[in-house]
């Protein structure tokens, strides 16, 4: 358990900005920061970062909060890890109470299983350095690879044992479960029940995930059990906590560097990534040799649009380059490829280059992808058929590309290369493009339903589908009671009245959510969304504290659908800068609450009317309810008129 004290402090310390920058390439705009979302798909920025206010807020899929709901929701983590990692990161000391045996058995397995890799990290790097085996077999490998300790250290290398279940003895012995270790894949159970580790005798690589979690591990052959073996490595399977097509080695080390440098280097393996640092180029990732997913591509192109894939100059390097480069091209990624010389790879090649002859072998053989893709394909083709599906192939390429200015500058490039009219293949590109969108209308339409919901209001029941500026006008998207909460949120602890005389004699003052309560309860009305009526009694509760901001204490909530809502009404979609931002007076404040509440009330008799009617139609020759019914929609009538003539609305009898 972590303590509330200590939670107040990581809380002070938390920068949003430098959280949310660990994963998101932000920009200035205004007072505030723009990025690319991380929760959808998007080729505008339209998620903003409020360092003032501590939140952030995609305008497109609603998604957000503070520093904690953030990791929550893009590290998947719980509260409690959320907060760990925002301690270790502003080096707050955490001092918890050792778990039960009752309430570890109350854990996630989710988080269990990230404890179980992390203390198989540590143990696999203890054997390392301190078992006999470890120096003499694992760590002579890595010695012969070439790499200092610094390096080793850097990427939480490690070695496990020979004996089939040394590992397995070991995590028991320490107290994890064999549920959690049959889970993560660091061992298996044969077919008689017995626990197997599933590295033994290998070297251990750790994948980190991009907040430093291990998420999986990869464990490779030493050399002299590598003859005649064909799977050398062997990655942990698909998990709770690792997903392959999700995560990228070597992600964690190189996002700072691909953030400072613009651009990130694609290769395949562990040693490539591990080299490529030692050499001094650290903004480097490696997919290990399965193929590219667009998850992995959108997970780049938060940091940057400018790749170069660095692969081997022999015939499986080259096939490796082209594969995955169009879904490269379609995620909006600017492509350049670089082939090394025979027989180097990445990793030999680091090995015996300085940086600086590294990066002016790149800089002089780096190939634009449509160059390098009509070199190979049409290199030494003179067969007329192969030539036209090699050439089609081509312009199917760029015609996955979203830049209209990009598509016409490689079709003009495709057509000097290939001496073929442009006529003819910007015709051909437009059969691709008209294809692409066909199948794509067919996908919608079938998806249409589920992905209206999950973007106009993900996770938050009724919550509004848009922020607004101020409350002038109802539209039909965005209600008075949405208006209200949002006035609740930004300036609920704003003072409404002076010299208020109280039922006990007593004056005072009340401020907004006091007054908005306390109207309501005259007329014996409260909102139609739960999870207003509880912000709103809260923000009650706390106004009697002289600190109480209201803003602050939601846009902060531990619970992350009030914190995500109320981030949602705080953040405005539009950047001004300091010295245009408008700012509302305590007479404004107060104009637009008492505005909004006719509104609100307005609108519940007009529902409140049309319900009436409806059981009015229904009571049959019941004329002592029917009579009662009248008389209560002529005093809604009533109440409603006043309110319209109050608001200037007319009123359709």
């Amino acid at each position: 358990m972590i303590d509330r004290h200590t939670i107040d402090r990581i809380m002070d310390a938390t920068n949003i900005v430098d959280v949310v920058g660990e994963f998101v390439t932000l920009k200035k705009a205004g007072v505030n920061y723009k990025g690319l979302c991380p929760f959808h798909n998007e080729k505008t920025p339209s998620f903003v970062v409020s360092p003032a206010k501590g939140v952030c807020h995609c305008f497109g899929c609603g998604k957000g909060g503070n520093s904690i709901n953030f990791l929550m929701e893009h590290e998947q983590m719980t509260y409690p890890e959320a907060l760990r990692w925002l301690a270790k990161k502003y080096n707050i000391e955490i001092v918890e109470k050792e778990l039960s045996d009752e309430e570890k058995q109350e854990a996630t397995d989710r988080e269990s299983m990230f404890i179980v890799n992390e203390w198989a990290m540590k143990h696999f790097q203890d054997i390392l350095y301190n078992n006999v085996d470890g120096q003499a077999v694992g760590m002579q490998y890595f010695r012969t690879r070439g790499f200092r300790d610094d390096i080793i250290k850097k990427f939480q290398l490690g070695y496990s044992l020979p004996g089939r279940d040394a590992f397995a003895q070991a995590a028991t012995k320490a107290g994890f479960k064999e549920k959690y270790l049959v889970d993560t894949g660091l061992c298996y159970k044969t077919d008689n029940g017995i626990l197997h580790d599933r590295y033994y005798g290998r070297v251990i690589f750790p994948w980190l995930s991009m907040s430093g979690k291990v998420c999986a591990f990869g464990g490779r052959l030493l050399d002299s059990r590598t003859k005649g073996v064909s799977q050398k490595y062997v990655n942990s399977p698909e998990s709770e906590i690792y997903h392959k097509s999700n995560e990228l080695y070597g992600i964690f080390q190189a996002k700072k560097a691909i953030v400072r440098e613009d651009l990130v280097y694609m290769v395949e393996g562990y040693t490539d990534v591990i080299s490529m640092h030692q050499c001094g180029i650290e903004n480097v990732v490696a997919n290990s040799g399965t193929a590219l997913t667009t998850q992995q591509i959108r997970l780049l192109h938060r940091f940057t649009s400018n790749i170069i894939l660095l692969y081997d100059g022999d015939a499986a390097g080259k096939k490796a380059a082209v594969r995955g480069t169009d879904m490269l091209l379609a995620e909006g990624m600017n492509i350049k490829i670089v082939l090394l010389p025979e027989p180097d790879d990445p990793d030999s090649f680091a090995r015996s280059h300085t940086v600086e002859e590294y990066k002016q072998y790149i800089e002089a053989n780096k190939v634009d992808f449509i160059v390098f893709k009509i070199q190979l394909m049409l290199e030494g083709v003179t067969d007329p058929v192969q030539r036209s599906e090699a050439i089609s192939s081509i312009v199917k390429s760029i015609s996955v590309i979203r830049d209209p200015i990009k598509r016409d500058t490689y079709i003009r490039e495709c057509s000097q290369r290939t001496g073929m009219a442009e006529r003819t293949l910007i015709r051909t590109m437009n059969n691709y493009i008209h294809a692409e969108m066909e199948e794509r209308e067919k996908r919608k339409e079938r998806e249409s339903n589920n992905e209206m919901q999950s973007t106009e209001a993900p996770d938050i029941p009724n919550a509004p589908t848009a922020p607004v500026q101020r409350a002038t006008h109802v539209d039909s998207h965005t209600t008075a009671e949405d208006m209200l909460m949002q006035v609740i949120i930004r300036h609920g602890n704003s003072v409404m009245y002076n010299d208020v005389t109280f039922d006990d004699g007593t004056k005072g003052s009340m401020n907004v959510a006091e007054f908005i309560n306390f109207d309501l309860q005259a007329d014996g009305m409260q909102f139609s969304t739960p999870i207003y009526n509880d912000i709103l009694a809260m923000a009650v509760n706390e106004s009697v504290k002289p600190s109480f901001n209201s803003e602050q204490f939601f846009t902060q909530h531990p619970d992350i659908n009030i914190s995500r809502l109320a981030t949602s009404l705080s953040v405005n979609k539009y950047h001004l800068s300091r010295s245009l931002e408008y700012h509302e007076d305590e007479a404004d404040i107060q104009k637009q609450v008492l505005h909004l509440m006719m509104d609100f009330k307005l609108n519940f008799y007009q529902q409140h009317l049309k319900q009436l009617q409806l059981e009015l139609k229904q009571c049959g020759k019941d004329f002592a309810k029917m009579k009662a019914l009248m008389e209560e929609i002529r005093t809604c009538q009533e109440h409603r008129n006043f309110l319209a003539k109050e608001l200037g609305i007319n009123i359709k009898r």
